[in-house]
């Protein structure tokens, strides 16, 4: 079968298109520019147009290798070209990606352990793959971020059981019925697709009914020693579920046992993932909060962290997304970066906007703080970058959030850092060598 993908460099189509190619599809697609799973693709043999996605490229292989499914996201308007020349060729299945997930699950005979919650999603699910990987059981997984440890999305032709962060956004994981489903937290967001908090819970009521098991997050497990309690909070649901997807023997309680001190003992070996708490250098860290519980709890994994290194404190960088999605949740932010040392707020990140919401400004934000001190406006750029290497220098631990191209801008200032300060070193160890040699 020969799958194309529109928008195939995204965290949500590119690990689908991974583990599509792992089941022996044929799979292509297309974007607008690279992505974080763009170089995974190609180097899985992923063809992929990058440029205006004007149809020329899906017209193309439809000609020459023939298209059996068209798969979009929700971001593509029902006027979008390759959604319109995708209809115009007639291709016989042209959907979102959950009927191509649903699909593969039910064709590879797969049970879907789905992963689910407003905060904690990506992080469980990567908790699971990391220690099934640890552990050798054989698994199958997408979930949408980069992994430092394995494909952001996998078949294994020996799994049993389908892992997978199921998105509640455009009410995706409705589309699936569970063996096991998992809740992390469920707190209103996606003002855009829900009306009211009690239509946003109505769904996650609708998952819950419609699998055959669920498990909630519980108390912290005192035998986990990740830093930061979100992610202790996430490990401890993991362990939950890794022990009803191990092997067990029946009535004998000392292999149950054994078998959660292995998961813990792996779970506490986890190095993290991509854009979650995720060490961009030493000292830099870029995370994907924008929603005030995230950052509350990723501004406590970045105090824990900073004082297990013996750094001085925490300054963060914070890019919200979606201004429809902000100006529900802006008074939620008044204690959202306590013990912070300094803020710098840059404007929100637009996407998917509903324009008769007045857009908010930095200040907006500030104003409601209960440590507004801290805070102040601020734009990428030069002067935003001397300002985080020079607390660096200091001492501090600087923390970026943020869901849209701030991480690729921090990501150059670190690199561009790195390699000035590699040129100092040489210049300055230069220096005494000749020094050294006008003294002989």
């Amino acid at each position: 079968m020969n799958i194309y993908i529109s928008g195939i460099s995204g965290t949500g189509m590119g690990p689908l298109a991974l583990m599509a190619k792992d089941a022996g599809m044929t799979v292509f697609g297309s974007d607008t520019q690279p992505g974080a799973i763009t170089n995974e693709l190609t180097s899985n043999g992923v063809k992929i147009y990058l440029g205006e996605q004007d149809g020329e490229f899906l017209k193309a292989r439809a000609k020459n290798d023939g298209v059996d499914w068209f798969v979009y996201t929700s971001a593509l308007p029902e006027d979008h070209p390759e959604l319109m020349m995708a209809r115009k060729l007639k291709i016989k299945h042209i959907t979102k990606r959950d009927e191509l997930i649903s699909y593969l699950v039910k064709k590879l005979k797969l049970q879907m352990v789905a992963v689910a919650g407003t905060h904690g999603k990506t992080t469980t699910t990567a908790i699971i793959v990391w220690a099934c990987l640890k552990l050798g059981i054989p698994v199958s997984y997408l979930i949408g971020t980069t992994l430092p440890f394995a494909p952001a999305g996998m078949y294994d032709p020996k799994s049993k059981y389908f892992v997978y962060e199921a998105d509640e956004y455009d009410r995706n994981f409705l589309a699936f019925r569970p063996w096991l489903a998992a809740i992390t937290t469920v707190s209103f967001d996606h003002p855009d697709i829900y009306p009211d908090e009690r239509a946003y819970k109505e769904a996650f009521w609708q998952f819950e009914n419609q699998s055959e098991q669920v498990v909630h997050g519980n108390e912290i497990a005192a035998d986990i020693d990740l830093a930061g309690e979100a992610r202790r909070y996430d490990a401890t649901l993991a362990v939950d579920i890794l022990q009803r997807m191990m092997p067990q023997p029946r009535g004998i309680g000392r292999f149950v046992n054994s078998n959660r001190k292995k998961i813990v003992k792996a779970i506490n070996e986890f190095p993290g993932v991509g854009r979650r708490f995720e060490q961009v250098s030493e000292g830099f860290y870029s995370d994907y909060a924008h929603h005030p519980e995230e950052v509350k709890a990723t501004v406590q994994i970045a105090r824990e962290e900073a004082e297990r290194r013996g750094l001085k404190g925490v300054v963060v960088v914070y890019e919200p997304h979606q201004n429809t999605r902000q100006a529900s949740l802006v008074q939620e932010y008044a204690d959202a970066f306590a013990g912070v040392e300094r803020l710098y707020w840059l404007p929100t990140y637009l996407t998917r906007e509903d324009e008769s919401i007045k857009e908010l400004e930095p200040g907006d934000f500030i104003d409601v703080l209960e440590n507004k001190k801290i805070a102040e406006p601020a734009e990428l750029g030069e002067k935003l970058g001397e300002k985080l290497l020079g607390w660096h220098e200091k001492g501090y631990l600087v923390l970026l959030m943020t869901a849209g191209p701030a991480d690729l801008w921090l990501r150059k200032l670190v690199y561009a850092g790195n390699q000035e300060s590699a040129a100092t070193r040489f210049i300055h160890s230069s220096r005494n060598a000749s020094d050294e040699s006008d003294v002989r």
